[in-house]
């Protein structure tokens, strides 16, 4: 990993020369997940210029940069990002291009510590899918309002109003989907994903969540992994299991065989978004969307 760090930093400073920019230009805003990408898109409309770097099905901790994304980082205005070692193969690489006065936004710096949910698998020491809870989701936008607006005041008008409207949209989803969780009792509210993935949703509305590989899907689920969630849906009566789009389903459909086997019946209830969104043009490839959907495969599971 150091390695490929060295060289992808080398590429940064040396295989390419920034393009020079008038002031009429747009904003050049690289993003990582889609996720980031869409919001951005939505605060900024046809006044950014966003490249997203992650496309659907993406799974951003195991991501590596492409040649071509090296040269989109070098000559961005601004890069967002998720934070918190989500990540991971990437983190390094910010940190240099920070030192280099590169401008880079970490979207987890305007969620407060205190509603971070602490983890012992990242460096960071927080779960970083902060976007499974609208309200981290609301104070993203508010912030990245704020820091865009900064960066190019002749558009700043434009960036409030769009981010006034989204938090409104934010603020209606937020309503929407309490109402149709409040159907599940809270004793049915568990929540088995291919990782763990899911905590502050499982926060925000009461679930307990389980995840196959924990938080990161850079070490697979072995057989006693399997064997230990095989017995906790046995003991806790559970329904169904989800796969997730990012994710290899073969570990999930291996949980499926394994209760079987001790002759009980769980179903897969579908396919869940978790580091990444639909294709882009669907109502998934949106946040929107993508939480409608995941909320309407829970409840209609559960």
């Amino acid at each position: 990993m150091k390695i490929y760090i060295y060289i992808l930093i080398t590429l940064l400073i040396l295989g390419c020369k920034p393009e020079k920019k008038s002031g009429n230009e747009k904003l050049q805003v690289v993003t990582t997940t889609t996720m980031i990408t869409d919001l951005v898109k939505n605060i900024g409309g046809n006044k950014l210029e966003v490249q997203g770097l992650m496309g659907a099905g993406v799974d951003p901790h195991l991501y590596k940069a492409s040649e071509g994304d090296v040269g989109k980082l070098f000559n961005a205005d601004v890069i967002v990002y998720n934070g918190l070692h989500l990540e991971g193969k990437l983190e390094e690489v910010f940190e240099k291009m920070r030192h280099q006065n590169k401008k880079t936004i970490a979207v987890a710096d305007a969620v407060d510590k205190d509603k971070l949910i602490g983890s012992e698998y990242f460096a960071s020491n927080y779960d970083p899918h902060i976007w499974f809870d609208i309200s981290n989701w609301e104070l993203i936008t508010e912030s990245l309002v704020k820091q865009l607006s900064e960066l190019d005041p002749k558009n700043a008008a434009t960036y409030k109003e769009n981010g006034t409207q989204y938090l409104k949209k934010l603020a209606a989803l937020k309503t929407n989907i309490g109402e149709k969780i409040e159907v599940i009792p809270v004793e049915k509210r568990v929540l088995v994903t291919a990782h763990d993935a899911f905590n502050y949703f499982g926060k925000a509305y009461d679930f307990n969540v389980v995840g196959l590989q924990g938080l990161s899907t850079a070490t697979e689920a072995g057989v006693k992994d399997v064997q230990k969630m095989a017995a906790f849906i046995i003991d806790n009566n559970v329904k169904a299991i989800f796969v997730e789009s990012s994710v290899p389903k073969r570990t999930v459909e291996a949980l499926q065989e394994a209760v079987k086997s001790k002759g009980h019946e769980i179903v897969i209830g579908g396919t869940l978004y978790s580091d990444a969104l639909g294709n882009e043009g669907t109502p998934e490839g949106t946040y929107l969307g993508m939480y409608k959907h995941n909320v309407e495969r829970i409840v209609n599971s559960l």
